[in-house]
């Protein structure tokens, strides 16, 4: 299933797109789509069962928001330097083991929703990236199969980042990964049953309509179930949090002199296989 949340800005209503992409309305099945849906069984079941029977109302879409598909994010879990073409292009080492940050759960927005270049920025940078979407507690797993059993499902993230902040301000990377607007989420969150191998899916980011990333997550140096297998034995996983799982080679802060970092007027658009695609104008904070 396609999940997604459109309407106003915190006013936000569940939907569905269904197979013919035609946006249905979750409201009378579901409050919304959250950490509690997703580790309900019940609720998806009822929500699978109303598709097959073809009675969910339709939404004219025309004109209406698409906000973040997910409500109520407990945690965002950030995985730093996790594809070899990103190391091969940035000279930086292979970790030995991922490199894990902290991301609010405010800095999430829509897929389209505008991006703000934080005051005093110099280096804000671009990063698509896979987003694993958890739908159970997870805490000390032993297994990959366990891992991706405990994954609700996948969205596209854009973890935008300042890198002058993150690198060069002293202290932990929070810094450049927490200012506001930074991590457009979505336009679906993509049932983990529609998704066989999340090692086979390609990854795409332009600037300004030039194609600067352009990878597979089958590049990746910690694959998802490692990953999440990984985080549990350091945190509890719950429903509805979430982990950024790295940006492949392509992003500013790997490129020559001068750093194309991106400015008000920019848009960016960014999109992963079968999962959706975002555009988000750049704004001045």
């Amino acid at each position: 299933m396609r999940l997604l949340r459109v309407g106003p800005a915190g006013a936000e209503r569940p939907a569905l797109l269904d197979e013919d992409g035609t946006l249905r309305d979750l409201s009378a099945l579901v409050p919304d789509v959250d950490g509690t849906l997703l580790a309900d069984e019940s609720a998806l079941s009822r929500i699978r069962a109303a598709v097959g029977a073809r009675i969910l109302p339709a939404l004219d879409g025309q004109g209406l928001r698409v906000g973040p598909p997910l409500a109520r994010i407990g945690k965002i879990v950030g995985i730093g330097v996790n594809y070899h073409d990103l190391v091969a292009a940035t000279g930086v080492r292979t970790p030995a083991e991922p490199v894990v940050f902290m991301k609010a759960p405010d800095t999430v927005v829509g897929p389209d929703d505008t991006v703000l270049v934080p005051r005093g920025s110099e280096k804000t940078d671009w990063e698509v990236e896979l987003a694993v979407v958890i739908g159970r507690t997870a805490r000390y797993l032993r297994t990959d199969e366990e891992a991706l059993a405990a994954v609700a499902g996948y969205a596209v993230a854009h973890d935008v980042s300042e890198r002058a902040f993150q690198n060069e301000r002293g202290g932990q990377w929070d810094k450049g990964k927490n200012c506001e607007t930074f991590n457009p989420l979505g336009p679906w969150l993509v049932t983990a049953d529609e998704v066989p191998d999340p090692q086979a899916l390609g990854l795409r980011l332009w600037v300004n309509g030039e194609l600067m990333q352009d990878s597979s997550t089958a590049r990746q140096i910690f694959p998802v179930a490692y990953l999440v297998r990984y985080v549990s034995q350091f945190m509890t996983l719950y429903p509805g949090d979430v982990i950024n799982t790295g940006t492949p080679a392509g992003v500013a802060v790997g490129r020559p002199e001068p750093k194309p970092y991106l400015r008000a007027g920019d848009v960016v658009e960014l999109e992963i296989d079968g999962l959706g695609r975002q555009r988000q104008l750049l704004k001045d904070a």
